[in-house]
């Protein structure tokens, strides 16, 4: 206590004089002895403030507040500096947002006519879109580009799949009307495990009827859809015993929303071939939003953050399956498909 007061008197005390240097050599004096002082941290911010100095009062707020965050416990006293900090770093990063913008808009650079990742860029740099990246819950595999939607045009396998569109939408709508028990809630709890933290559990709002799972074809599903099953043999599919192939028709009811999450692995793009779509559905995936239309695919990688809806007044049905992503090539599939089964054999034990 008594060091911390012997620095507030000189820094006091030299603030009454006017002396910045010595204010300055006080502060700097105590933040160098404890680094865990905040309070000293907050000064010199202020200190910087004064003297006209943003970058350095910047640099000493973000300072402080990176300290306070690890702390265990913060004074009271302190709150109202931290929300200057706070404030204050939000403003001046707003500032020089405003300022790079304007420099380029008069280069005739901005985001309504920029290219779309220096668009997506812009966005970032003004603070109105988050960082998006890939953040799977169980397996991430590096090097692989951060990209949440894939053009179907890449793909030769698309075309086939999608004309096979009626003939899959027909086998959907004959499984509605004479095996609707086919479809269950899509999250469920396992025998021996907690239950997941979903609103969705064991509710029929996200339904799944399942044409592969865990790696094998749904009993009985081959004489009930083989027309889909023809259309998912074009697809690169990963096979991986008790795993992959994974398909279904995955159905949303009106007013369902699936919440925000990331998917379990990057190696892998999830494929939707939309079959019946109303009006108020919607993907987002990363910052970027998109609908379907029925009969054409969308792909996309759902280790970035996603969620899904369904604001239309009827069910949205599509066809759910998953590939492997493209630029994994045929060695590192192999060593993959072999690092998961080793995962898998292990859960099993």
């Amino acid at each position: 206590m008594t060091g911390q007061a012997t620095w507030l008197d000189q820094a006091r005390d030299a603030h009454r004089r006017g002396d910045a240097a010595a204010e300055t050599a006080a502060l700097d004096g105590a933040i160098r002895a404890d680094r865990g002082n905040i309070a000293a941290m907050l000064a010199m911010a202020e200190l910087k403030r004064r003297l006209a100095d943003d970058r350095a009062a910047g640099s000493f707020y973000r300072l402080a507040l990176g300290t306070a965050a690890q702390a265990q416990s913060i004074p009271p006293a302190l709150h109202p500096g931290l929300q200057r900090a706070e404030q204050f770093l939000a403003a001046t990063e707003r500032a020089y947002a405003d300022h790079l913008l304007s420099q380029l808009r008069g280069a005739g650079i901005d985001a309504a006519s920029a290219a779309p990742r220096v668009a997506a860029a812009l966005r970032m740099l003004a603070g109105e879109q988050p960082l998006y990246l890939q953040q799977p819950s169980m397996f991430y595999f590096p090097g692989l580009a951060q990209r949440p939607f894939f053009d179907r045009a890449d793909f030769a396998w698309v075309d086939a799949i999608e004309a096979a569109t009626d003939a899959i939408r027909a086998e959907l709508l004959a499984l509605i009307d004479h095996a609707a028990d086919r479809f269950g809630p899509y999250v469920t709890a396992s025998a021996d495990r907690p239950p997941p933290n979903n609103p969705l559990l064991d509710k029929p709002d996200w339904g799944a009827a399942w044409l592969w799972k865990d790696g094998a074809i749904a009993d009985g599903i081959d004489m009930l859809c083989p027309a889909a099953l023809a259309a998912l043999s074009l697809a690169p599919q990963p096979v991986i015993p008790g795993r992959a192939p994974l398909a279904l028709f995955s159905r949303l009811t009106p007013g369902t929303h699936i919440q925000p999450h990331h998917g379990m692995l990057n190696t892998r793009l999830i494929c939707h071939l939309p079959l019946v779509v109303p009006d108020g559905c919607g993907l987002r995936v990363g910052a970027e939003t998109r609908h379907w239309a029925e009969g054409e695919l969308l792909i996309f990688d759902d280790s970035f953050e996603h969620e899904a809806w369904n604001r239309g007044t009827s069910d949205r049905t599509i066809l759910l399956f998953e590939i492997w992503r493209p630029d994994i090539d045929a060695d590192e599939r192999e060593q993959l498909t072999r690092i998961f089964s080793a995962i898998d054999s292990y859960s099993e034990q």
